[in-house]
């Protein structure tokens, strides 16, 4: 019997443009000159070590407990981080203000994900802002994106625990830590969507079964081309690790 593939899609990094719209809402809060200095402190910071083993599952743990991805583009203090984040949520509906990271890419899922049958869950930490719940914030800006009727869940804890209650396949994310809770916490396969240079990927991605792209147009081009109507269903999963230039698939 014909078993659809059941996915889940990360948001802010994966999907929508948050860095960029944090960027802009930080000149406003501390002006553009901070922000520049902010800016250059982030670029002159040294590389971060890459953790194995134990340091792994507890970095993976203590980013659980945080509401959504770090800033990549400022080097902020907490207290700063702090600042940010109360007035992003004193925006009204700020979660419906972002951009789309790859123009089109979200119509295109909808797409592919109708005609192939997939089931499609989007899983994200955003907190709430004033306005409507961060959930229905989400599904609006989805739906005006092009992907009719989305299943968006805000996550309260491990995703890896999430994608094995919920049975998925395959779980598509931006950050290495939450990749690592999939492969230790389910059965599902992990795909980190990587757009910084390949030579700052943390070694243990590999390593450990997560499959990396460059993009969300590269991940659907693998997906697209292994579950083809006319192929086989079985052994689907192995197809896309191979495509992904994994040699063995990774283990709970």
């Amino acid at each position: 019997m014909f078993m659809a593939l059941r996915l889940a899609f990360d948001l802010d990094g994966v999907l929508a443009d948050m860095e960029s719209e944090l960027v802009r809402q930080a000149e406003i809060l501390f002006g553009e000159t901070m922000t520049r200095r902010l800016e250059e402190r982030a670029t002159d910071a040294p590389p971060a070590t890459d953790p194995t083993g134990e340091e792994q599952r507890q970095a993976a743990a203590e980013t659980a407990a945080d509401d959504v991805s770090p800033l990549i583009q400022l080097n902020m203090t907490p207290r700063q981080q702090r600042r940010l984040w109360k007035h992003v949520e004193s925006i009204e509906n700020f979660w419906g203000t972002l951009q789309e990271l790859e123009p089109g890419v979200i119509q295109r899922l909808a797409q592919i994900a109708a005609d192939r049958r997939w089931e499609i869950i989007f899983l994200t930490k955003r907190p709430q802002t004033v306005g409507m719940t961060a959930q229905v914030q989400s599904q609006r800006w989805l739906e005006s994106k092009g992907f009719p009727l989305p299943s968006v869940f805000v996550v309260q804890g491990s995703r890896g625990r999430i994608a094995a209650a919920l049975g998925l396949d395959i779980v598509v994310d931006d950050r290495p830590e939450n990749c690592l809770d999939i492969v230790v916490d389910s059965k599902a396969r992990a795909i980190l969507v990587w757009r910084e240079d390949q030579k700052n990927l943390p070694v243990a991605a590999r390593r450990l079964g997560i499959g990396v792209v460059k993009s969300v147009g590269e991940c659907l081009d693998i997906l697209t081309e292994v579950d083809r109507p006319d192929g086989e269903q079985p052994g689907i999963m192995d197809r896309v690790m191979r495509l992904l230039g994994l040699k063995e698939p990774a283990s709970a």
